[in-house]
């Protein structure tokens, strides 16, 4: 087998880092082209020096020049470059087999769709790529001959208890409903009054998962699994009806598969995000991955329960956007990408987050998601309304 060349965007979050952790565990399987990362560079520059790509990208040219620099001076002969464009250049790049898709937020939205486009296997982490544009990513992938693998450990549960040979974008007949799991986040238990105190290092402190500090929040509000539910409707070919959110917060139970049998599959592992990276990096495959085994006798008992949509209704703003379709679900994340910032910059109470949201969701029109363009500029607007939105707060 032919060594597999592999673009890591976003390699200094926490799932790049962990893509790098399953890669380094295979050398004789895959060799890292290209590696990037916004803002830090130092970080970035480290896993240039272990992992030696050809190409690194960060976000402004004064960046670049520094970690050109470090890396010359250290022997190292990556070549760094700078901009979106870089980012869609070495997404796209022909040398290029596999693309994690990790970049979080709108940001990753156009170097995805390259990687689409051009035929790569696409791991994709970065949710909101098919939130503000499902239609036209999966129009890509199909028409562009691209694998599209999820990678979200719940997705990836869902991918894994469909029928061998299944593809994403198409619901494999006798699947009844979807199962999406939620571990409910630090503030699952919480009351109306505490929530409303709630601060930005409480939010982050996530009961299972090691995430970034965006994505950690997104995990309090609900929102994560809104954007979620989103996702697996384009991933799996379903209407948000179809897709049941469930509160487990052991976070074992990864998601679940319903059958017009009766039968239930289920996926279980430790929460290890190298358990599905692995799998989508050597799909149809299993390859080791350095997680361990899941114990059930330590596991002892599973714990299952519904959302309260009252205390969180980020969940209910995502699944009335995806109803609505057109740009809302773009509109609904760059409103949650801009309220969340807010909150974690100690501008917003984190119970002001669906707030923000929702009356953006509400004033601006929306429009058909018809291109491009069109979904770009809708985020565009949304942010703006969002930001005017919290000057009205203060």
């Amino acid at each position: 087998m032919p060594v597999q060349q592999v673009t890591v965007l976003g390699a200094t979050g926490s799932i790049g880092q962990s893509t790098l952790d399953v890669v380094a565990r295979h050398p004789e399987r895959y060799q890292v082209f290209a590696l990037t990362s916004h803002s830090r560079v130092d970080a970035l520059g480290e896993l240039c020096l272990r992992f030696r790509p050809s190409h690194a990208v960060v976000a402004t040219g004064e960046d670049a020049g520094r970690l050109q620099s470090r890396l010359r001076a250290a022997g190292c002969p990556t070549e760094v470059w700078h901009g979106p464009a870089a980012l869609v250049e070495v997404a796209e790049h022909a040398r290029v087999d596999v693309v994690m898709a990790a970049i979080v937020g709108a940001a990753g939205l156009l170097p995805a769709l390259a990687a689409a486009g051009a035929g790569k296997r696409v791991l994709l982490a970065n949710k909101e790529a098919l939130v503000m544009s499902g239609a036209l990513f999966m129009d890509a992938v199909v028409s562009g001959g691209a694998t599209l693998l999820p990678i979200d450990s719940e997705h990836n549960a869902i991918f894994q208890c469909l029928p061998a040979g299944s593809r994403c974008g198409a619901l494999p007949t006798g699947v009844e409903r979807i199962l999406l799991t939620a571990s409910g986040g630090p503030f699952r238990t919480w009351t109306p009054e505490a929530l409303r105190a709630a601060t930005p290092e409480q939010a982050v402190r996530h009961p299972k998962w090691s995430m970034g500090r965006k994505i950690s929040v997104d995990s309090a509000t609900l929102m994560n699994k809104g954007l979620e539910l989103i996702e697996a409707c384009w991933l799996f070919g379903v209407s948000p009806a179809a897709v049941q959110v469930v509160v487990h917060p052991e976070s074992i139970v990864h998601s679940l598969v319903q059958y017009v049998d009766g039968s239930t599959l289920a996926q279980l592992g430790n929460p290890d995000m190298r358990t599905p990276i692995a799998l989508g990096l050597a799909w149809p495959e299993r390859i080791p991955a350095g997680v361990a085994p899941l114990d059930l006798f330590a596991t002892a008992s599973l714990h299952f329960e519904a959302p309260d949509e009252i205390r969180f209704p980020c969940l209910r703003l995502a699944r009335e956007a995806m109803a609505a379709g057109g740009c809302a679900p773009a509109v609904l994340n760059a409103a949650n990408e801009v309220a969340v910032a807010a909150f974690l910059d100690g501008k917003l109470r984190f119970t002001d987050i669906p707030a923000v949201i929702e009356q953006t969701l509400t004033e601006l029109p929306m429009m058909a998601a018809d291109g491009l363009p069109t979904i770009l500029e809708a985020d565009r607007e949304a942010r703006e309304q969002a930001t005017r939105l919290l000057g009205l707060m203060r």
